[in-house]
Parts: C-alpha cells; structure tokens; sequence
C-alpha cells in the first residue's frame, strides 16, 4: 500500500520551490549545481517520494538560504521519514484513510461540514460503531471493529496539549437520524454537547430552516496545514474519499465553509437544537 505525503514532506517541497524561484533559478539550473537531475529535484518539490538530507542541504546553501532556514529544512527532510503510530496496525488501512491518518497527524485546524453523520472526531464508540455496520454491508464484526478503533485513536489528537482547532457545521439532518437507537443517539447528542464546550472545538447546527445552502453535493473537511498552501480538502465517496489541494479546489471549498457558517445558527442556539433533538428521540 502507498504512503501518502506527511505535512512535513509537503512543507518541504513547497519551501523548496519558493527558495529556488527566489533565486531565479530553473529545475535543470538548480539540479546541475548540486549534482542531481531535473526529475529528481521536481520530484522534490512536487512532494512526492523520499528525499536525502545532504541534497536539501546542498540546495539551501546553493540558493542563499540563511542558517536558520538551511537547517529547518534539512530537520524536514529528516522527519518526512517518520511513520505515524498507524502504521504498527496488525491489520490494513483503507488507502484513504491511510491519508487522512497522516495529513492529519499534524494539522493545525480542521473544519468539517457533516450532512449524514456527526464528524467522526466527535463520535461515540457506539455510535461509530453502527455507522460503520450501515455503511459497510456483509462487513465482518473484527474489520468493523478494527476501523472503530482507528477512529478512537485519531480522536486524541483532541487530547494533546496543543490540540486542532475543530469548527464542524452538521446539518440539523445528521442529527435526527437515529443512529444505533435511541440510546446510542442520545449518548451522541450528550458527547456532542460536551465536546463543544472545549475552547478547541466549535459546533455549528445548519437548520433545516435554512433551506438551500452551499454544500447540497455532501460531506466534507478542509485540513488546515500550518500554512496555506498545505491546506488538503477531503471529500466523502462511498467506499473512501477524495483529497484536493489545487488551489481553485481549496479556495472553493474554504469558501463554501464560510456560507455554511454564515448560514448555520450561533453556538447557543445550536447547543439548545441539539438538546431539544435529544428529548424529541
């Protein structure tokens, strides 16, 4: 199975690119003063494939790059090689959420627009549980499971000392269909309530009385970088996902984030719909 780029080796790559245009210099320039071919040094700033330190510290002083600069590169290109904990998984991971696993990992601000079901960062293991029954049919219980339990693991980054932003806007949809039972749901709406009370985490209701809106085609999440050009949009297909980063992609989607915002109802009015869905179960 491939392995999708890091943050880091996508940071990389485009820190690249920008201190060669610096410099004015083109791929076959940069590449011939350094010793490496074209392909090579694309292939590096496309942020694709592995790269070697000592060609990236080779590039940063052949481009003028201060100390600082040469050496936070070079840190990069030595930590683009770290594997996350998903990797240790006895059992394999769906390529895209091998993805999502590993943009993630290192994002600084998610911001997921739900219409079918609550965002899987604030689902409750039970919850989690019958969605993946439902969507996954004549799926055996241990592969159920398996996914369940990477969806608890990503969870924490929630719990880090420095924690994502999370801005999430659920369709009021999302939230009356009854998922695993009555039970189940009202134990998800509680979690929901709780988890919006961390200063992190922000949850929107987009209610029906909004009518029409900016996100009719379905689900998605933007995956802020620690920089713009980072930033990854992730789509939900049935069977995977879809990742965008073309910067029309990106600009659409962030836009198309904001109307749902606009449109969706303050933080205590949302609060007080959820509550109200939960007694109405």
């Amino acid at each position: 199975m491939a392995v999708g780029p890091t943050t880091r080796r996508r940071q990389l790559g485009a820190d690249l690119r920008r201190l060669r245009e610096r410099k004015g210099l083109t791929l076959e320039e940069a590449g011939t003063r350094v010793g490496i071919s074209k392909a090579t040094l694309s292939r590096y700033e496309t942020k694709e494939g592995t790269v070697k330190w000592p060609s990236v510290d080779a590039l940063c002083r052949e481009y003028g790059a201060s100390d600082e600069e040469r050496l936070a590169l070079v840190e990069l290109a030595k930590g683009a090689k770290i594997q996350g904990w998903w990797r240790s998984l006895a059992d394999p991971i769906p390529e895209s959420m091998n993805l999502m696993l590993t943009l993630e990992d290192e994002v600084v601000r998610e911001d997921h627009y739900a219409c079918m079901y609550v965002p899987g960062l604030l689902q409750t293991r039970a919850y989690a549980e019958a969605v993946h029954r439902a969507s996954e049919v004549q799926c055996p219980e241990r592969e159920v499971q398996h996914m369940v339990d990477i969806r608890m693991k990503r969870q924490e980054l929630l719990e880090r000392d420095e924690p994502p932003l999370l801005w999430c806007v659920i369709d009021e949809a999302a939230l009356r269909r009854r998922v695993g039972g009555r039970e189940v749901m009202q134990d998800q709406l509680q979690h929901l309530l709780t988890m919006a009370q961390r200063p992190h985490v922000t949850v929107q209701v987009l209610p029906f009385s909004s009518g029409a809106h900016a996100a009719t085609v379905g689900s998605f999440a933007v995956l802020r970088g620690p920089s713009p050009e980072l930033d990854v949009v992730y789509v939900d297909l049935l069977g995977g996902g879809l990742f965008m980063e073309k910067r029309p992609e990106l600009e659409r989607y962030r836009l198309a984030f904001e109307y749902l915002s606009a449109q969706s109802l303050d933080l205590e009015s949302s609060a007080a719909v959820i509550r109200r869905i939960s007694k109405e179960l």
